[in-house]
């Protein structure tokens, strides 16, 4: 499947606190970061895509140069007097690494990334799921259209006496498993008139299911409603 992509934002607050520097001119000051992500509209929405988040300090924070969190929203605060760039890794199905910096130039001030997730396991799918779309949803199954006119398509449409929308939206509802099988049906029953697309970069397979054999429609229809789809 092709890349799913979101957007992560890196919320980070500091302000001067009331305890002595090391270094004259140079306030101590208190700062925290969190990680986000925005959802389809635009939205702060938490990051739980990510199983844990990293983050690599200045070496002359000793001890605590790297920190791990678990839970979003992946919160780190710590004390400080200067500014510096670390890296922040977020962990999913595998590590991003972002590059942040910060400074305290604001007292709030917000950063975007995005991340590119490559052919993510189940388990992150569904919880990218949750953010916004995902690439070939729709359970990777679309349907085209026969043609004809707006009236010809509200009508309801059969083929050897089963009906040819229901059965379009029943496949739409099958899980990814089962509309591989389905796929596999399809290239291995089709007949020469049979249109059907492979959308590779939108990992979309596109049917029209009225040029299909009756044989195959069958098929599908028999396999969709063993699955309680229809």
């Amino acid at each position: 499947m092709p890349d799913v992509k979101r957007s992560v934002r890196l919320v980070t607050e500091q302000h001067v606190i009331d305890k002595p520097s090391e270094v004259e001119g140079f306030p101590q000051r208190s700062w925290s970061i969190e990680v986000w992500l925005l959802n389809e509209k635009g939205e702060q929405v938490p990051a739980n895509v990510f199983d844990k988040v990293t983050y690599h300090l200045h070496p002359s924070f000793g001890a605590r140069a790297t920190q791990t969190f678990k839970q979003p929203p992946f919160r780190i605060s710590e004390e400080g007097w200067g500014e510096f760039d670390m890296t922040i890794e977020l962990s999913a199905d595998k590590s991003y690494n972002i590059a942040h910096d910060l400074n305290f130039a604001q007292e709030r001030y917000e950063a975007k990334h995005t991340i590119s997730f490559r052919n993510p396991k189940p388990a992150l799918l569904a919880a990218l799921r949750e953010s916004g779309p995902v690439p070939g949803d729709e359970n990777g199954l679309k349907k085209r259209g026969a043609g004809g006119d707006e009236s010809a398509k509200k009508k309801k449409r059969t083929n050897n006496n089963f009906d040819m929308d229901k059965l379009a939206d029943g496949l739409q509802k099958l899980g990814e498993d089962d509309l591989l099988r389905v796929v596999q049906m399809v290239h291995d029953n089709k007949s020469p008139d049979s249109y059907t697309k492979n959308d590779v970069e939108q990992g979309e397979f596109h049917v029209d299911l009225f040029t299909l054999p009756d044989s195959l429609v069958k098929m599908l229809w028999d396999f969709t409603a063993e699955k309680g789809a229809l």
